[in-house]
């Protein structure tokens, strides 16, 4: 089998992804695949035993001692350092296929279950303590309420982009005989209307990004403030502005919490910051599905500038002059 590089495997990475798998991961893992690509092992081969290294930690979070725990929490890094792998190996030699990213969807969802319940009630088995169940409870219900939100959100996202670009399209055919010069101005607004789905859609791409999904390329954004310069730093190093999202969350409960024995504090504290990025999530997306409607009601949904002859396809043209 043939080698790759290290860049070759470096431009298989998602375009953005979380500061854990940036900075603690993609380091061996990047190293890693270009290791497995030059073997026979496939994706799907890697992806089951990452699976089983995880249900190894489950069953060390089961014992609930000092060592067992360090010990889940290798493991649980070690396995997630190998799910990583499998998806660069998928883009890297064209072995993707949809089974294969539904069987490591699953099997994550599967592990970071089994892991928490694990955690939970061995924790409380050994100290008696009830909040330690509690714990359970929240790991699996923030688990299962950010992959639903997310799910959702880049739903809706996508349909509204859709219409859009739909809209765009048949607002410039619909003067294709009437007005040439409008139509090729309604043309030119594809690339406007594009950005401004790109910028609607950001959130979606940092809530994807989460799964083993690729976030398409980014527009560079233009620093214009604090935030801006924040977010472009971050983007130039691949680290998405969803500080806390799922992978984050999972890294406390089951390799800070473990490693320090402070599990209930680990998991407290990110749950709350995973919570708040949500709701952030889900603020931005209202004021996208507010400015989407508001749209929707005039003319295949572009708001018609004052100066415009009241025809959706010179409504679009004037779109792409501003």
């Amino acid at each position: 089998m043939g080698r790759f590089s290290l860049d070759e495997v470096r431009a298989v990475c998602k375009e953005r992804d979380a500061w854990w798998t940036v900075l603690l991961v993609d380091p061996f893992a990047i190293r890693l695949t270009r290791w497995l690509a030059a073997t026979r092992i496939t994706p799907d081969q890697i992806t089951m035993v990452a699976f089983a290294l995880g249900i190894g930690a489950a069953v060390c979070f089961a014992q609930a001692s000092t060592w067992w725990l360090v010990a889940g929490a290798l493991l649980y890094h070690v396995g997630f350092v190998l799910d990583c792998c499998d998806g660069k190996i998928a883009r890297l030699k064209g072995l993707g296929s949809p089974f294969g990213g539904w069987l490591d969807f699953m099997l994550d969802r599967v592990r970071d279950a089994v892991c928490a319940i694990a955690l939970a009630v061995g924790m409380y088995s050994a100290t008696g303590q009830e909040a330690y169940l509690w714990v359970g409870f929240a790991i699996l219900g923030l688990d299962m309420f950010r992959y639903l939100n997310s799910s959702q959100v880049a739903k809706a996202r996508r349909s509204m982009r859709a219409e859009r670009q739909k809209a765009a399209r048949q607002a410039a055919a619909a003067l294709a005989e009437e007005s040439p010069d409008i139509v090729l101005r309604a043309a030119d607004a594809g690339p406007a209307i594009e950005a401004e789905a790109e910028a609607d859609a950001e959130a979606e791409a940092d809530a994807e990004a989460e799964n083993d999904a690729d976030a398409g390329p980014e527009p560079a954004p233009r620093p214009r403030g604090r935030y801006a310069r924040i977010r472009a730093f971050l983007l130039r190093r691949r680290i998405r502005m969803h500080l806390i999202s799922g992978i984050e969350f999972q890294m406390a409960a089951f390799i800070i919490g473990p490693l320090t024995g402070q599990v209930i504090p680990a998991v407290a504290i990110a749950g709350g910051m995973l919570l708040l990025f949500e709701l952030a999530l889900i603020f931005r997306f209202w004021q996208g599905a507010r400015r989407f409607a508001a749209g929707r009601r005039v003319n295949f949904g572009f708001d018609l500038p004052p100066q415009s002859s009241g025809h959706p396809a010179e409504a679009v043209a004037a779109r792409a002059a501003t």
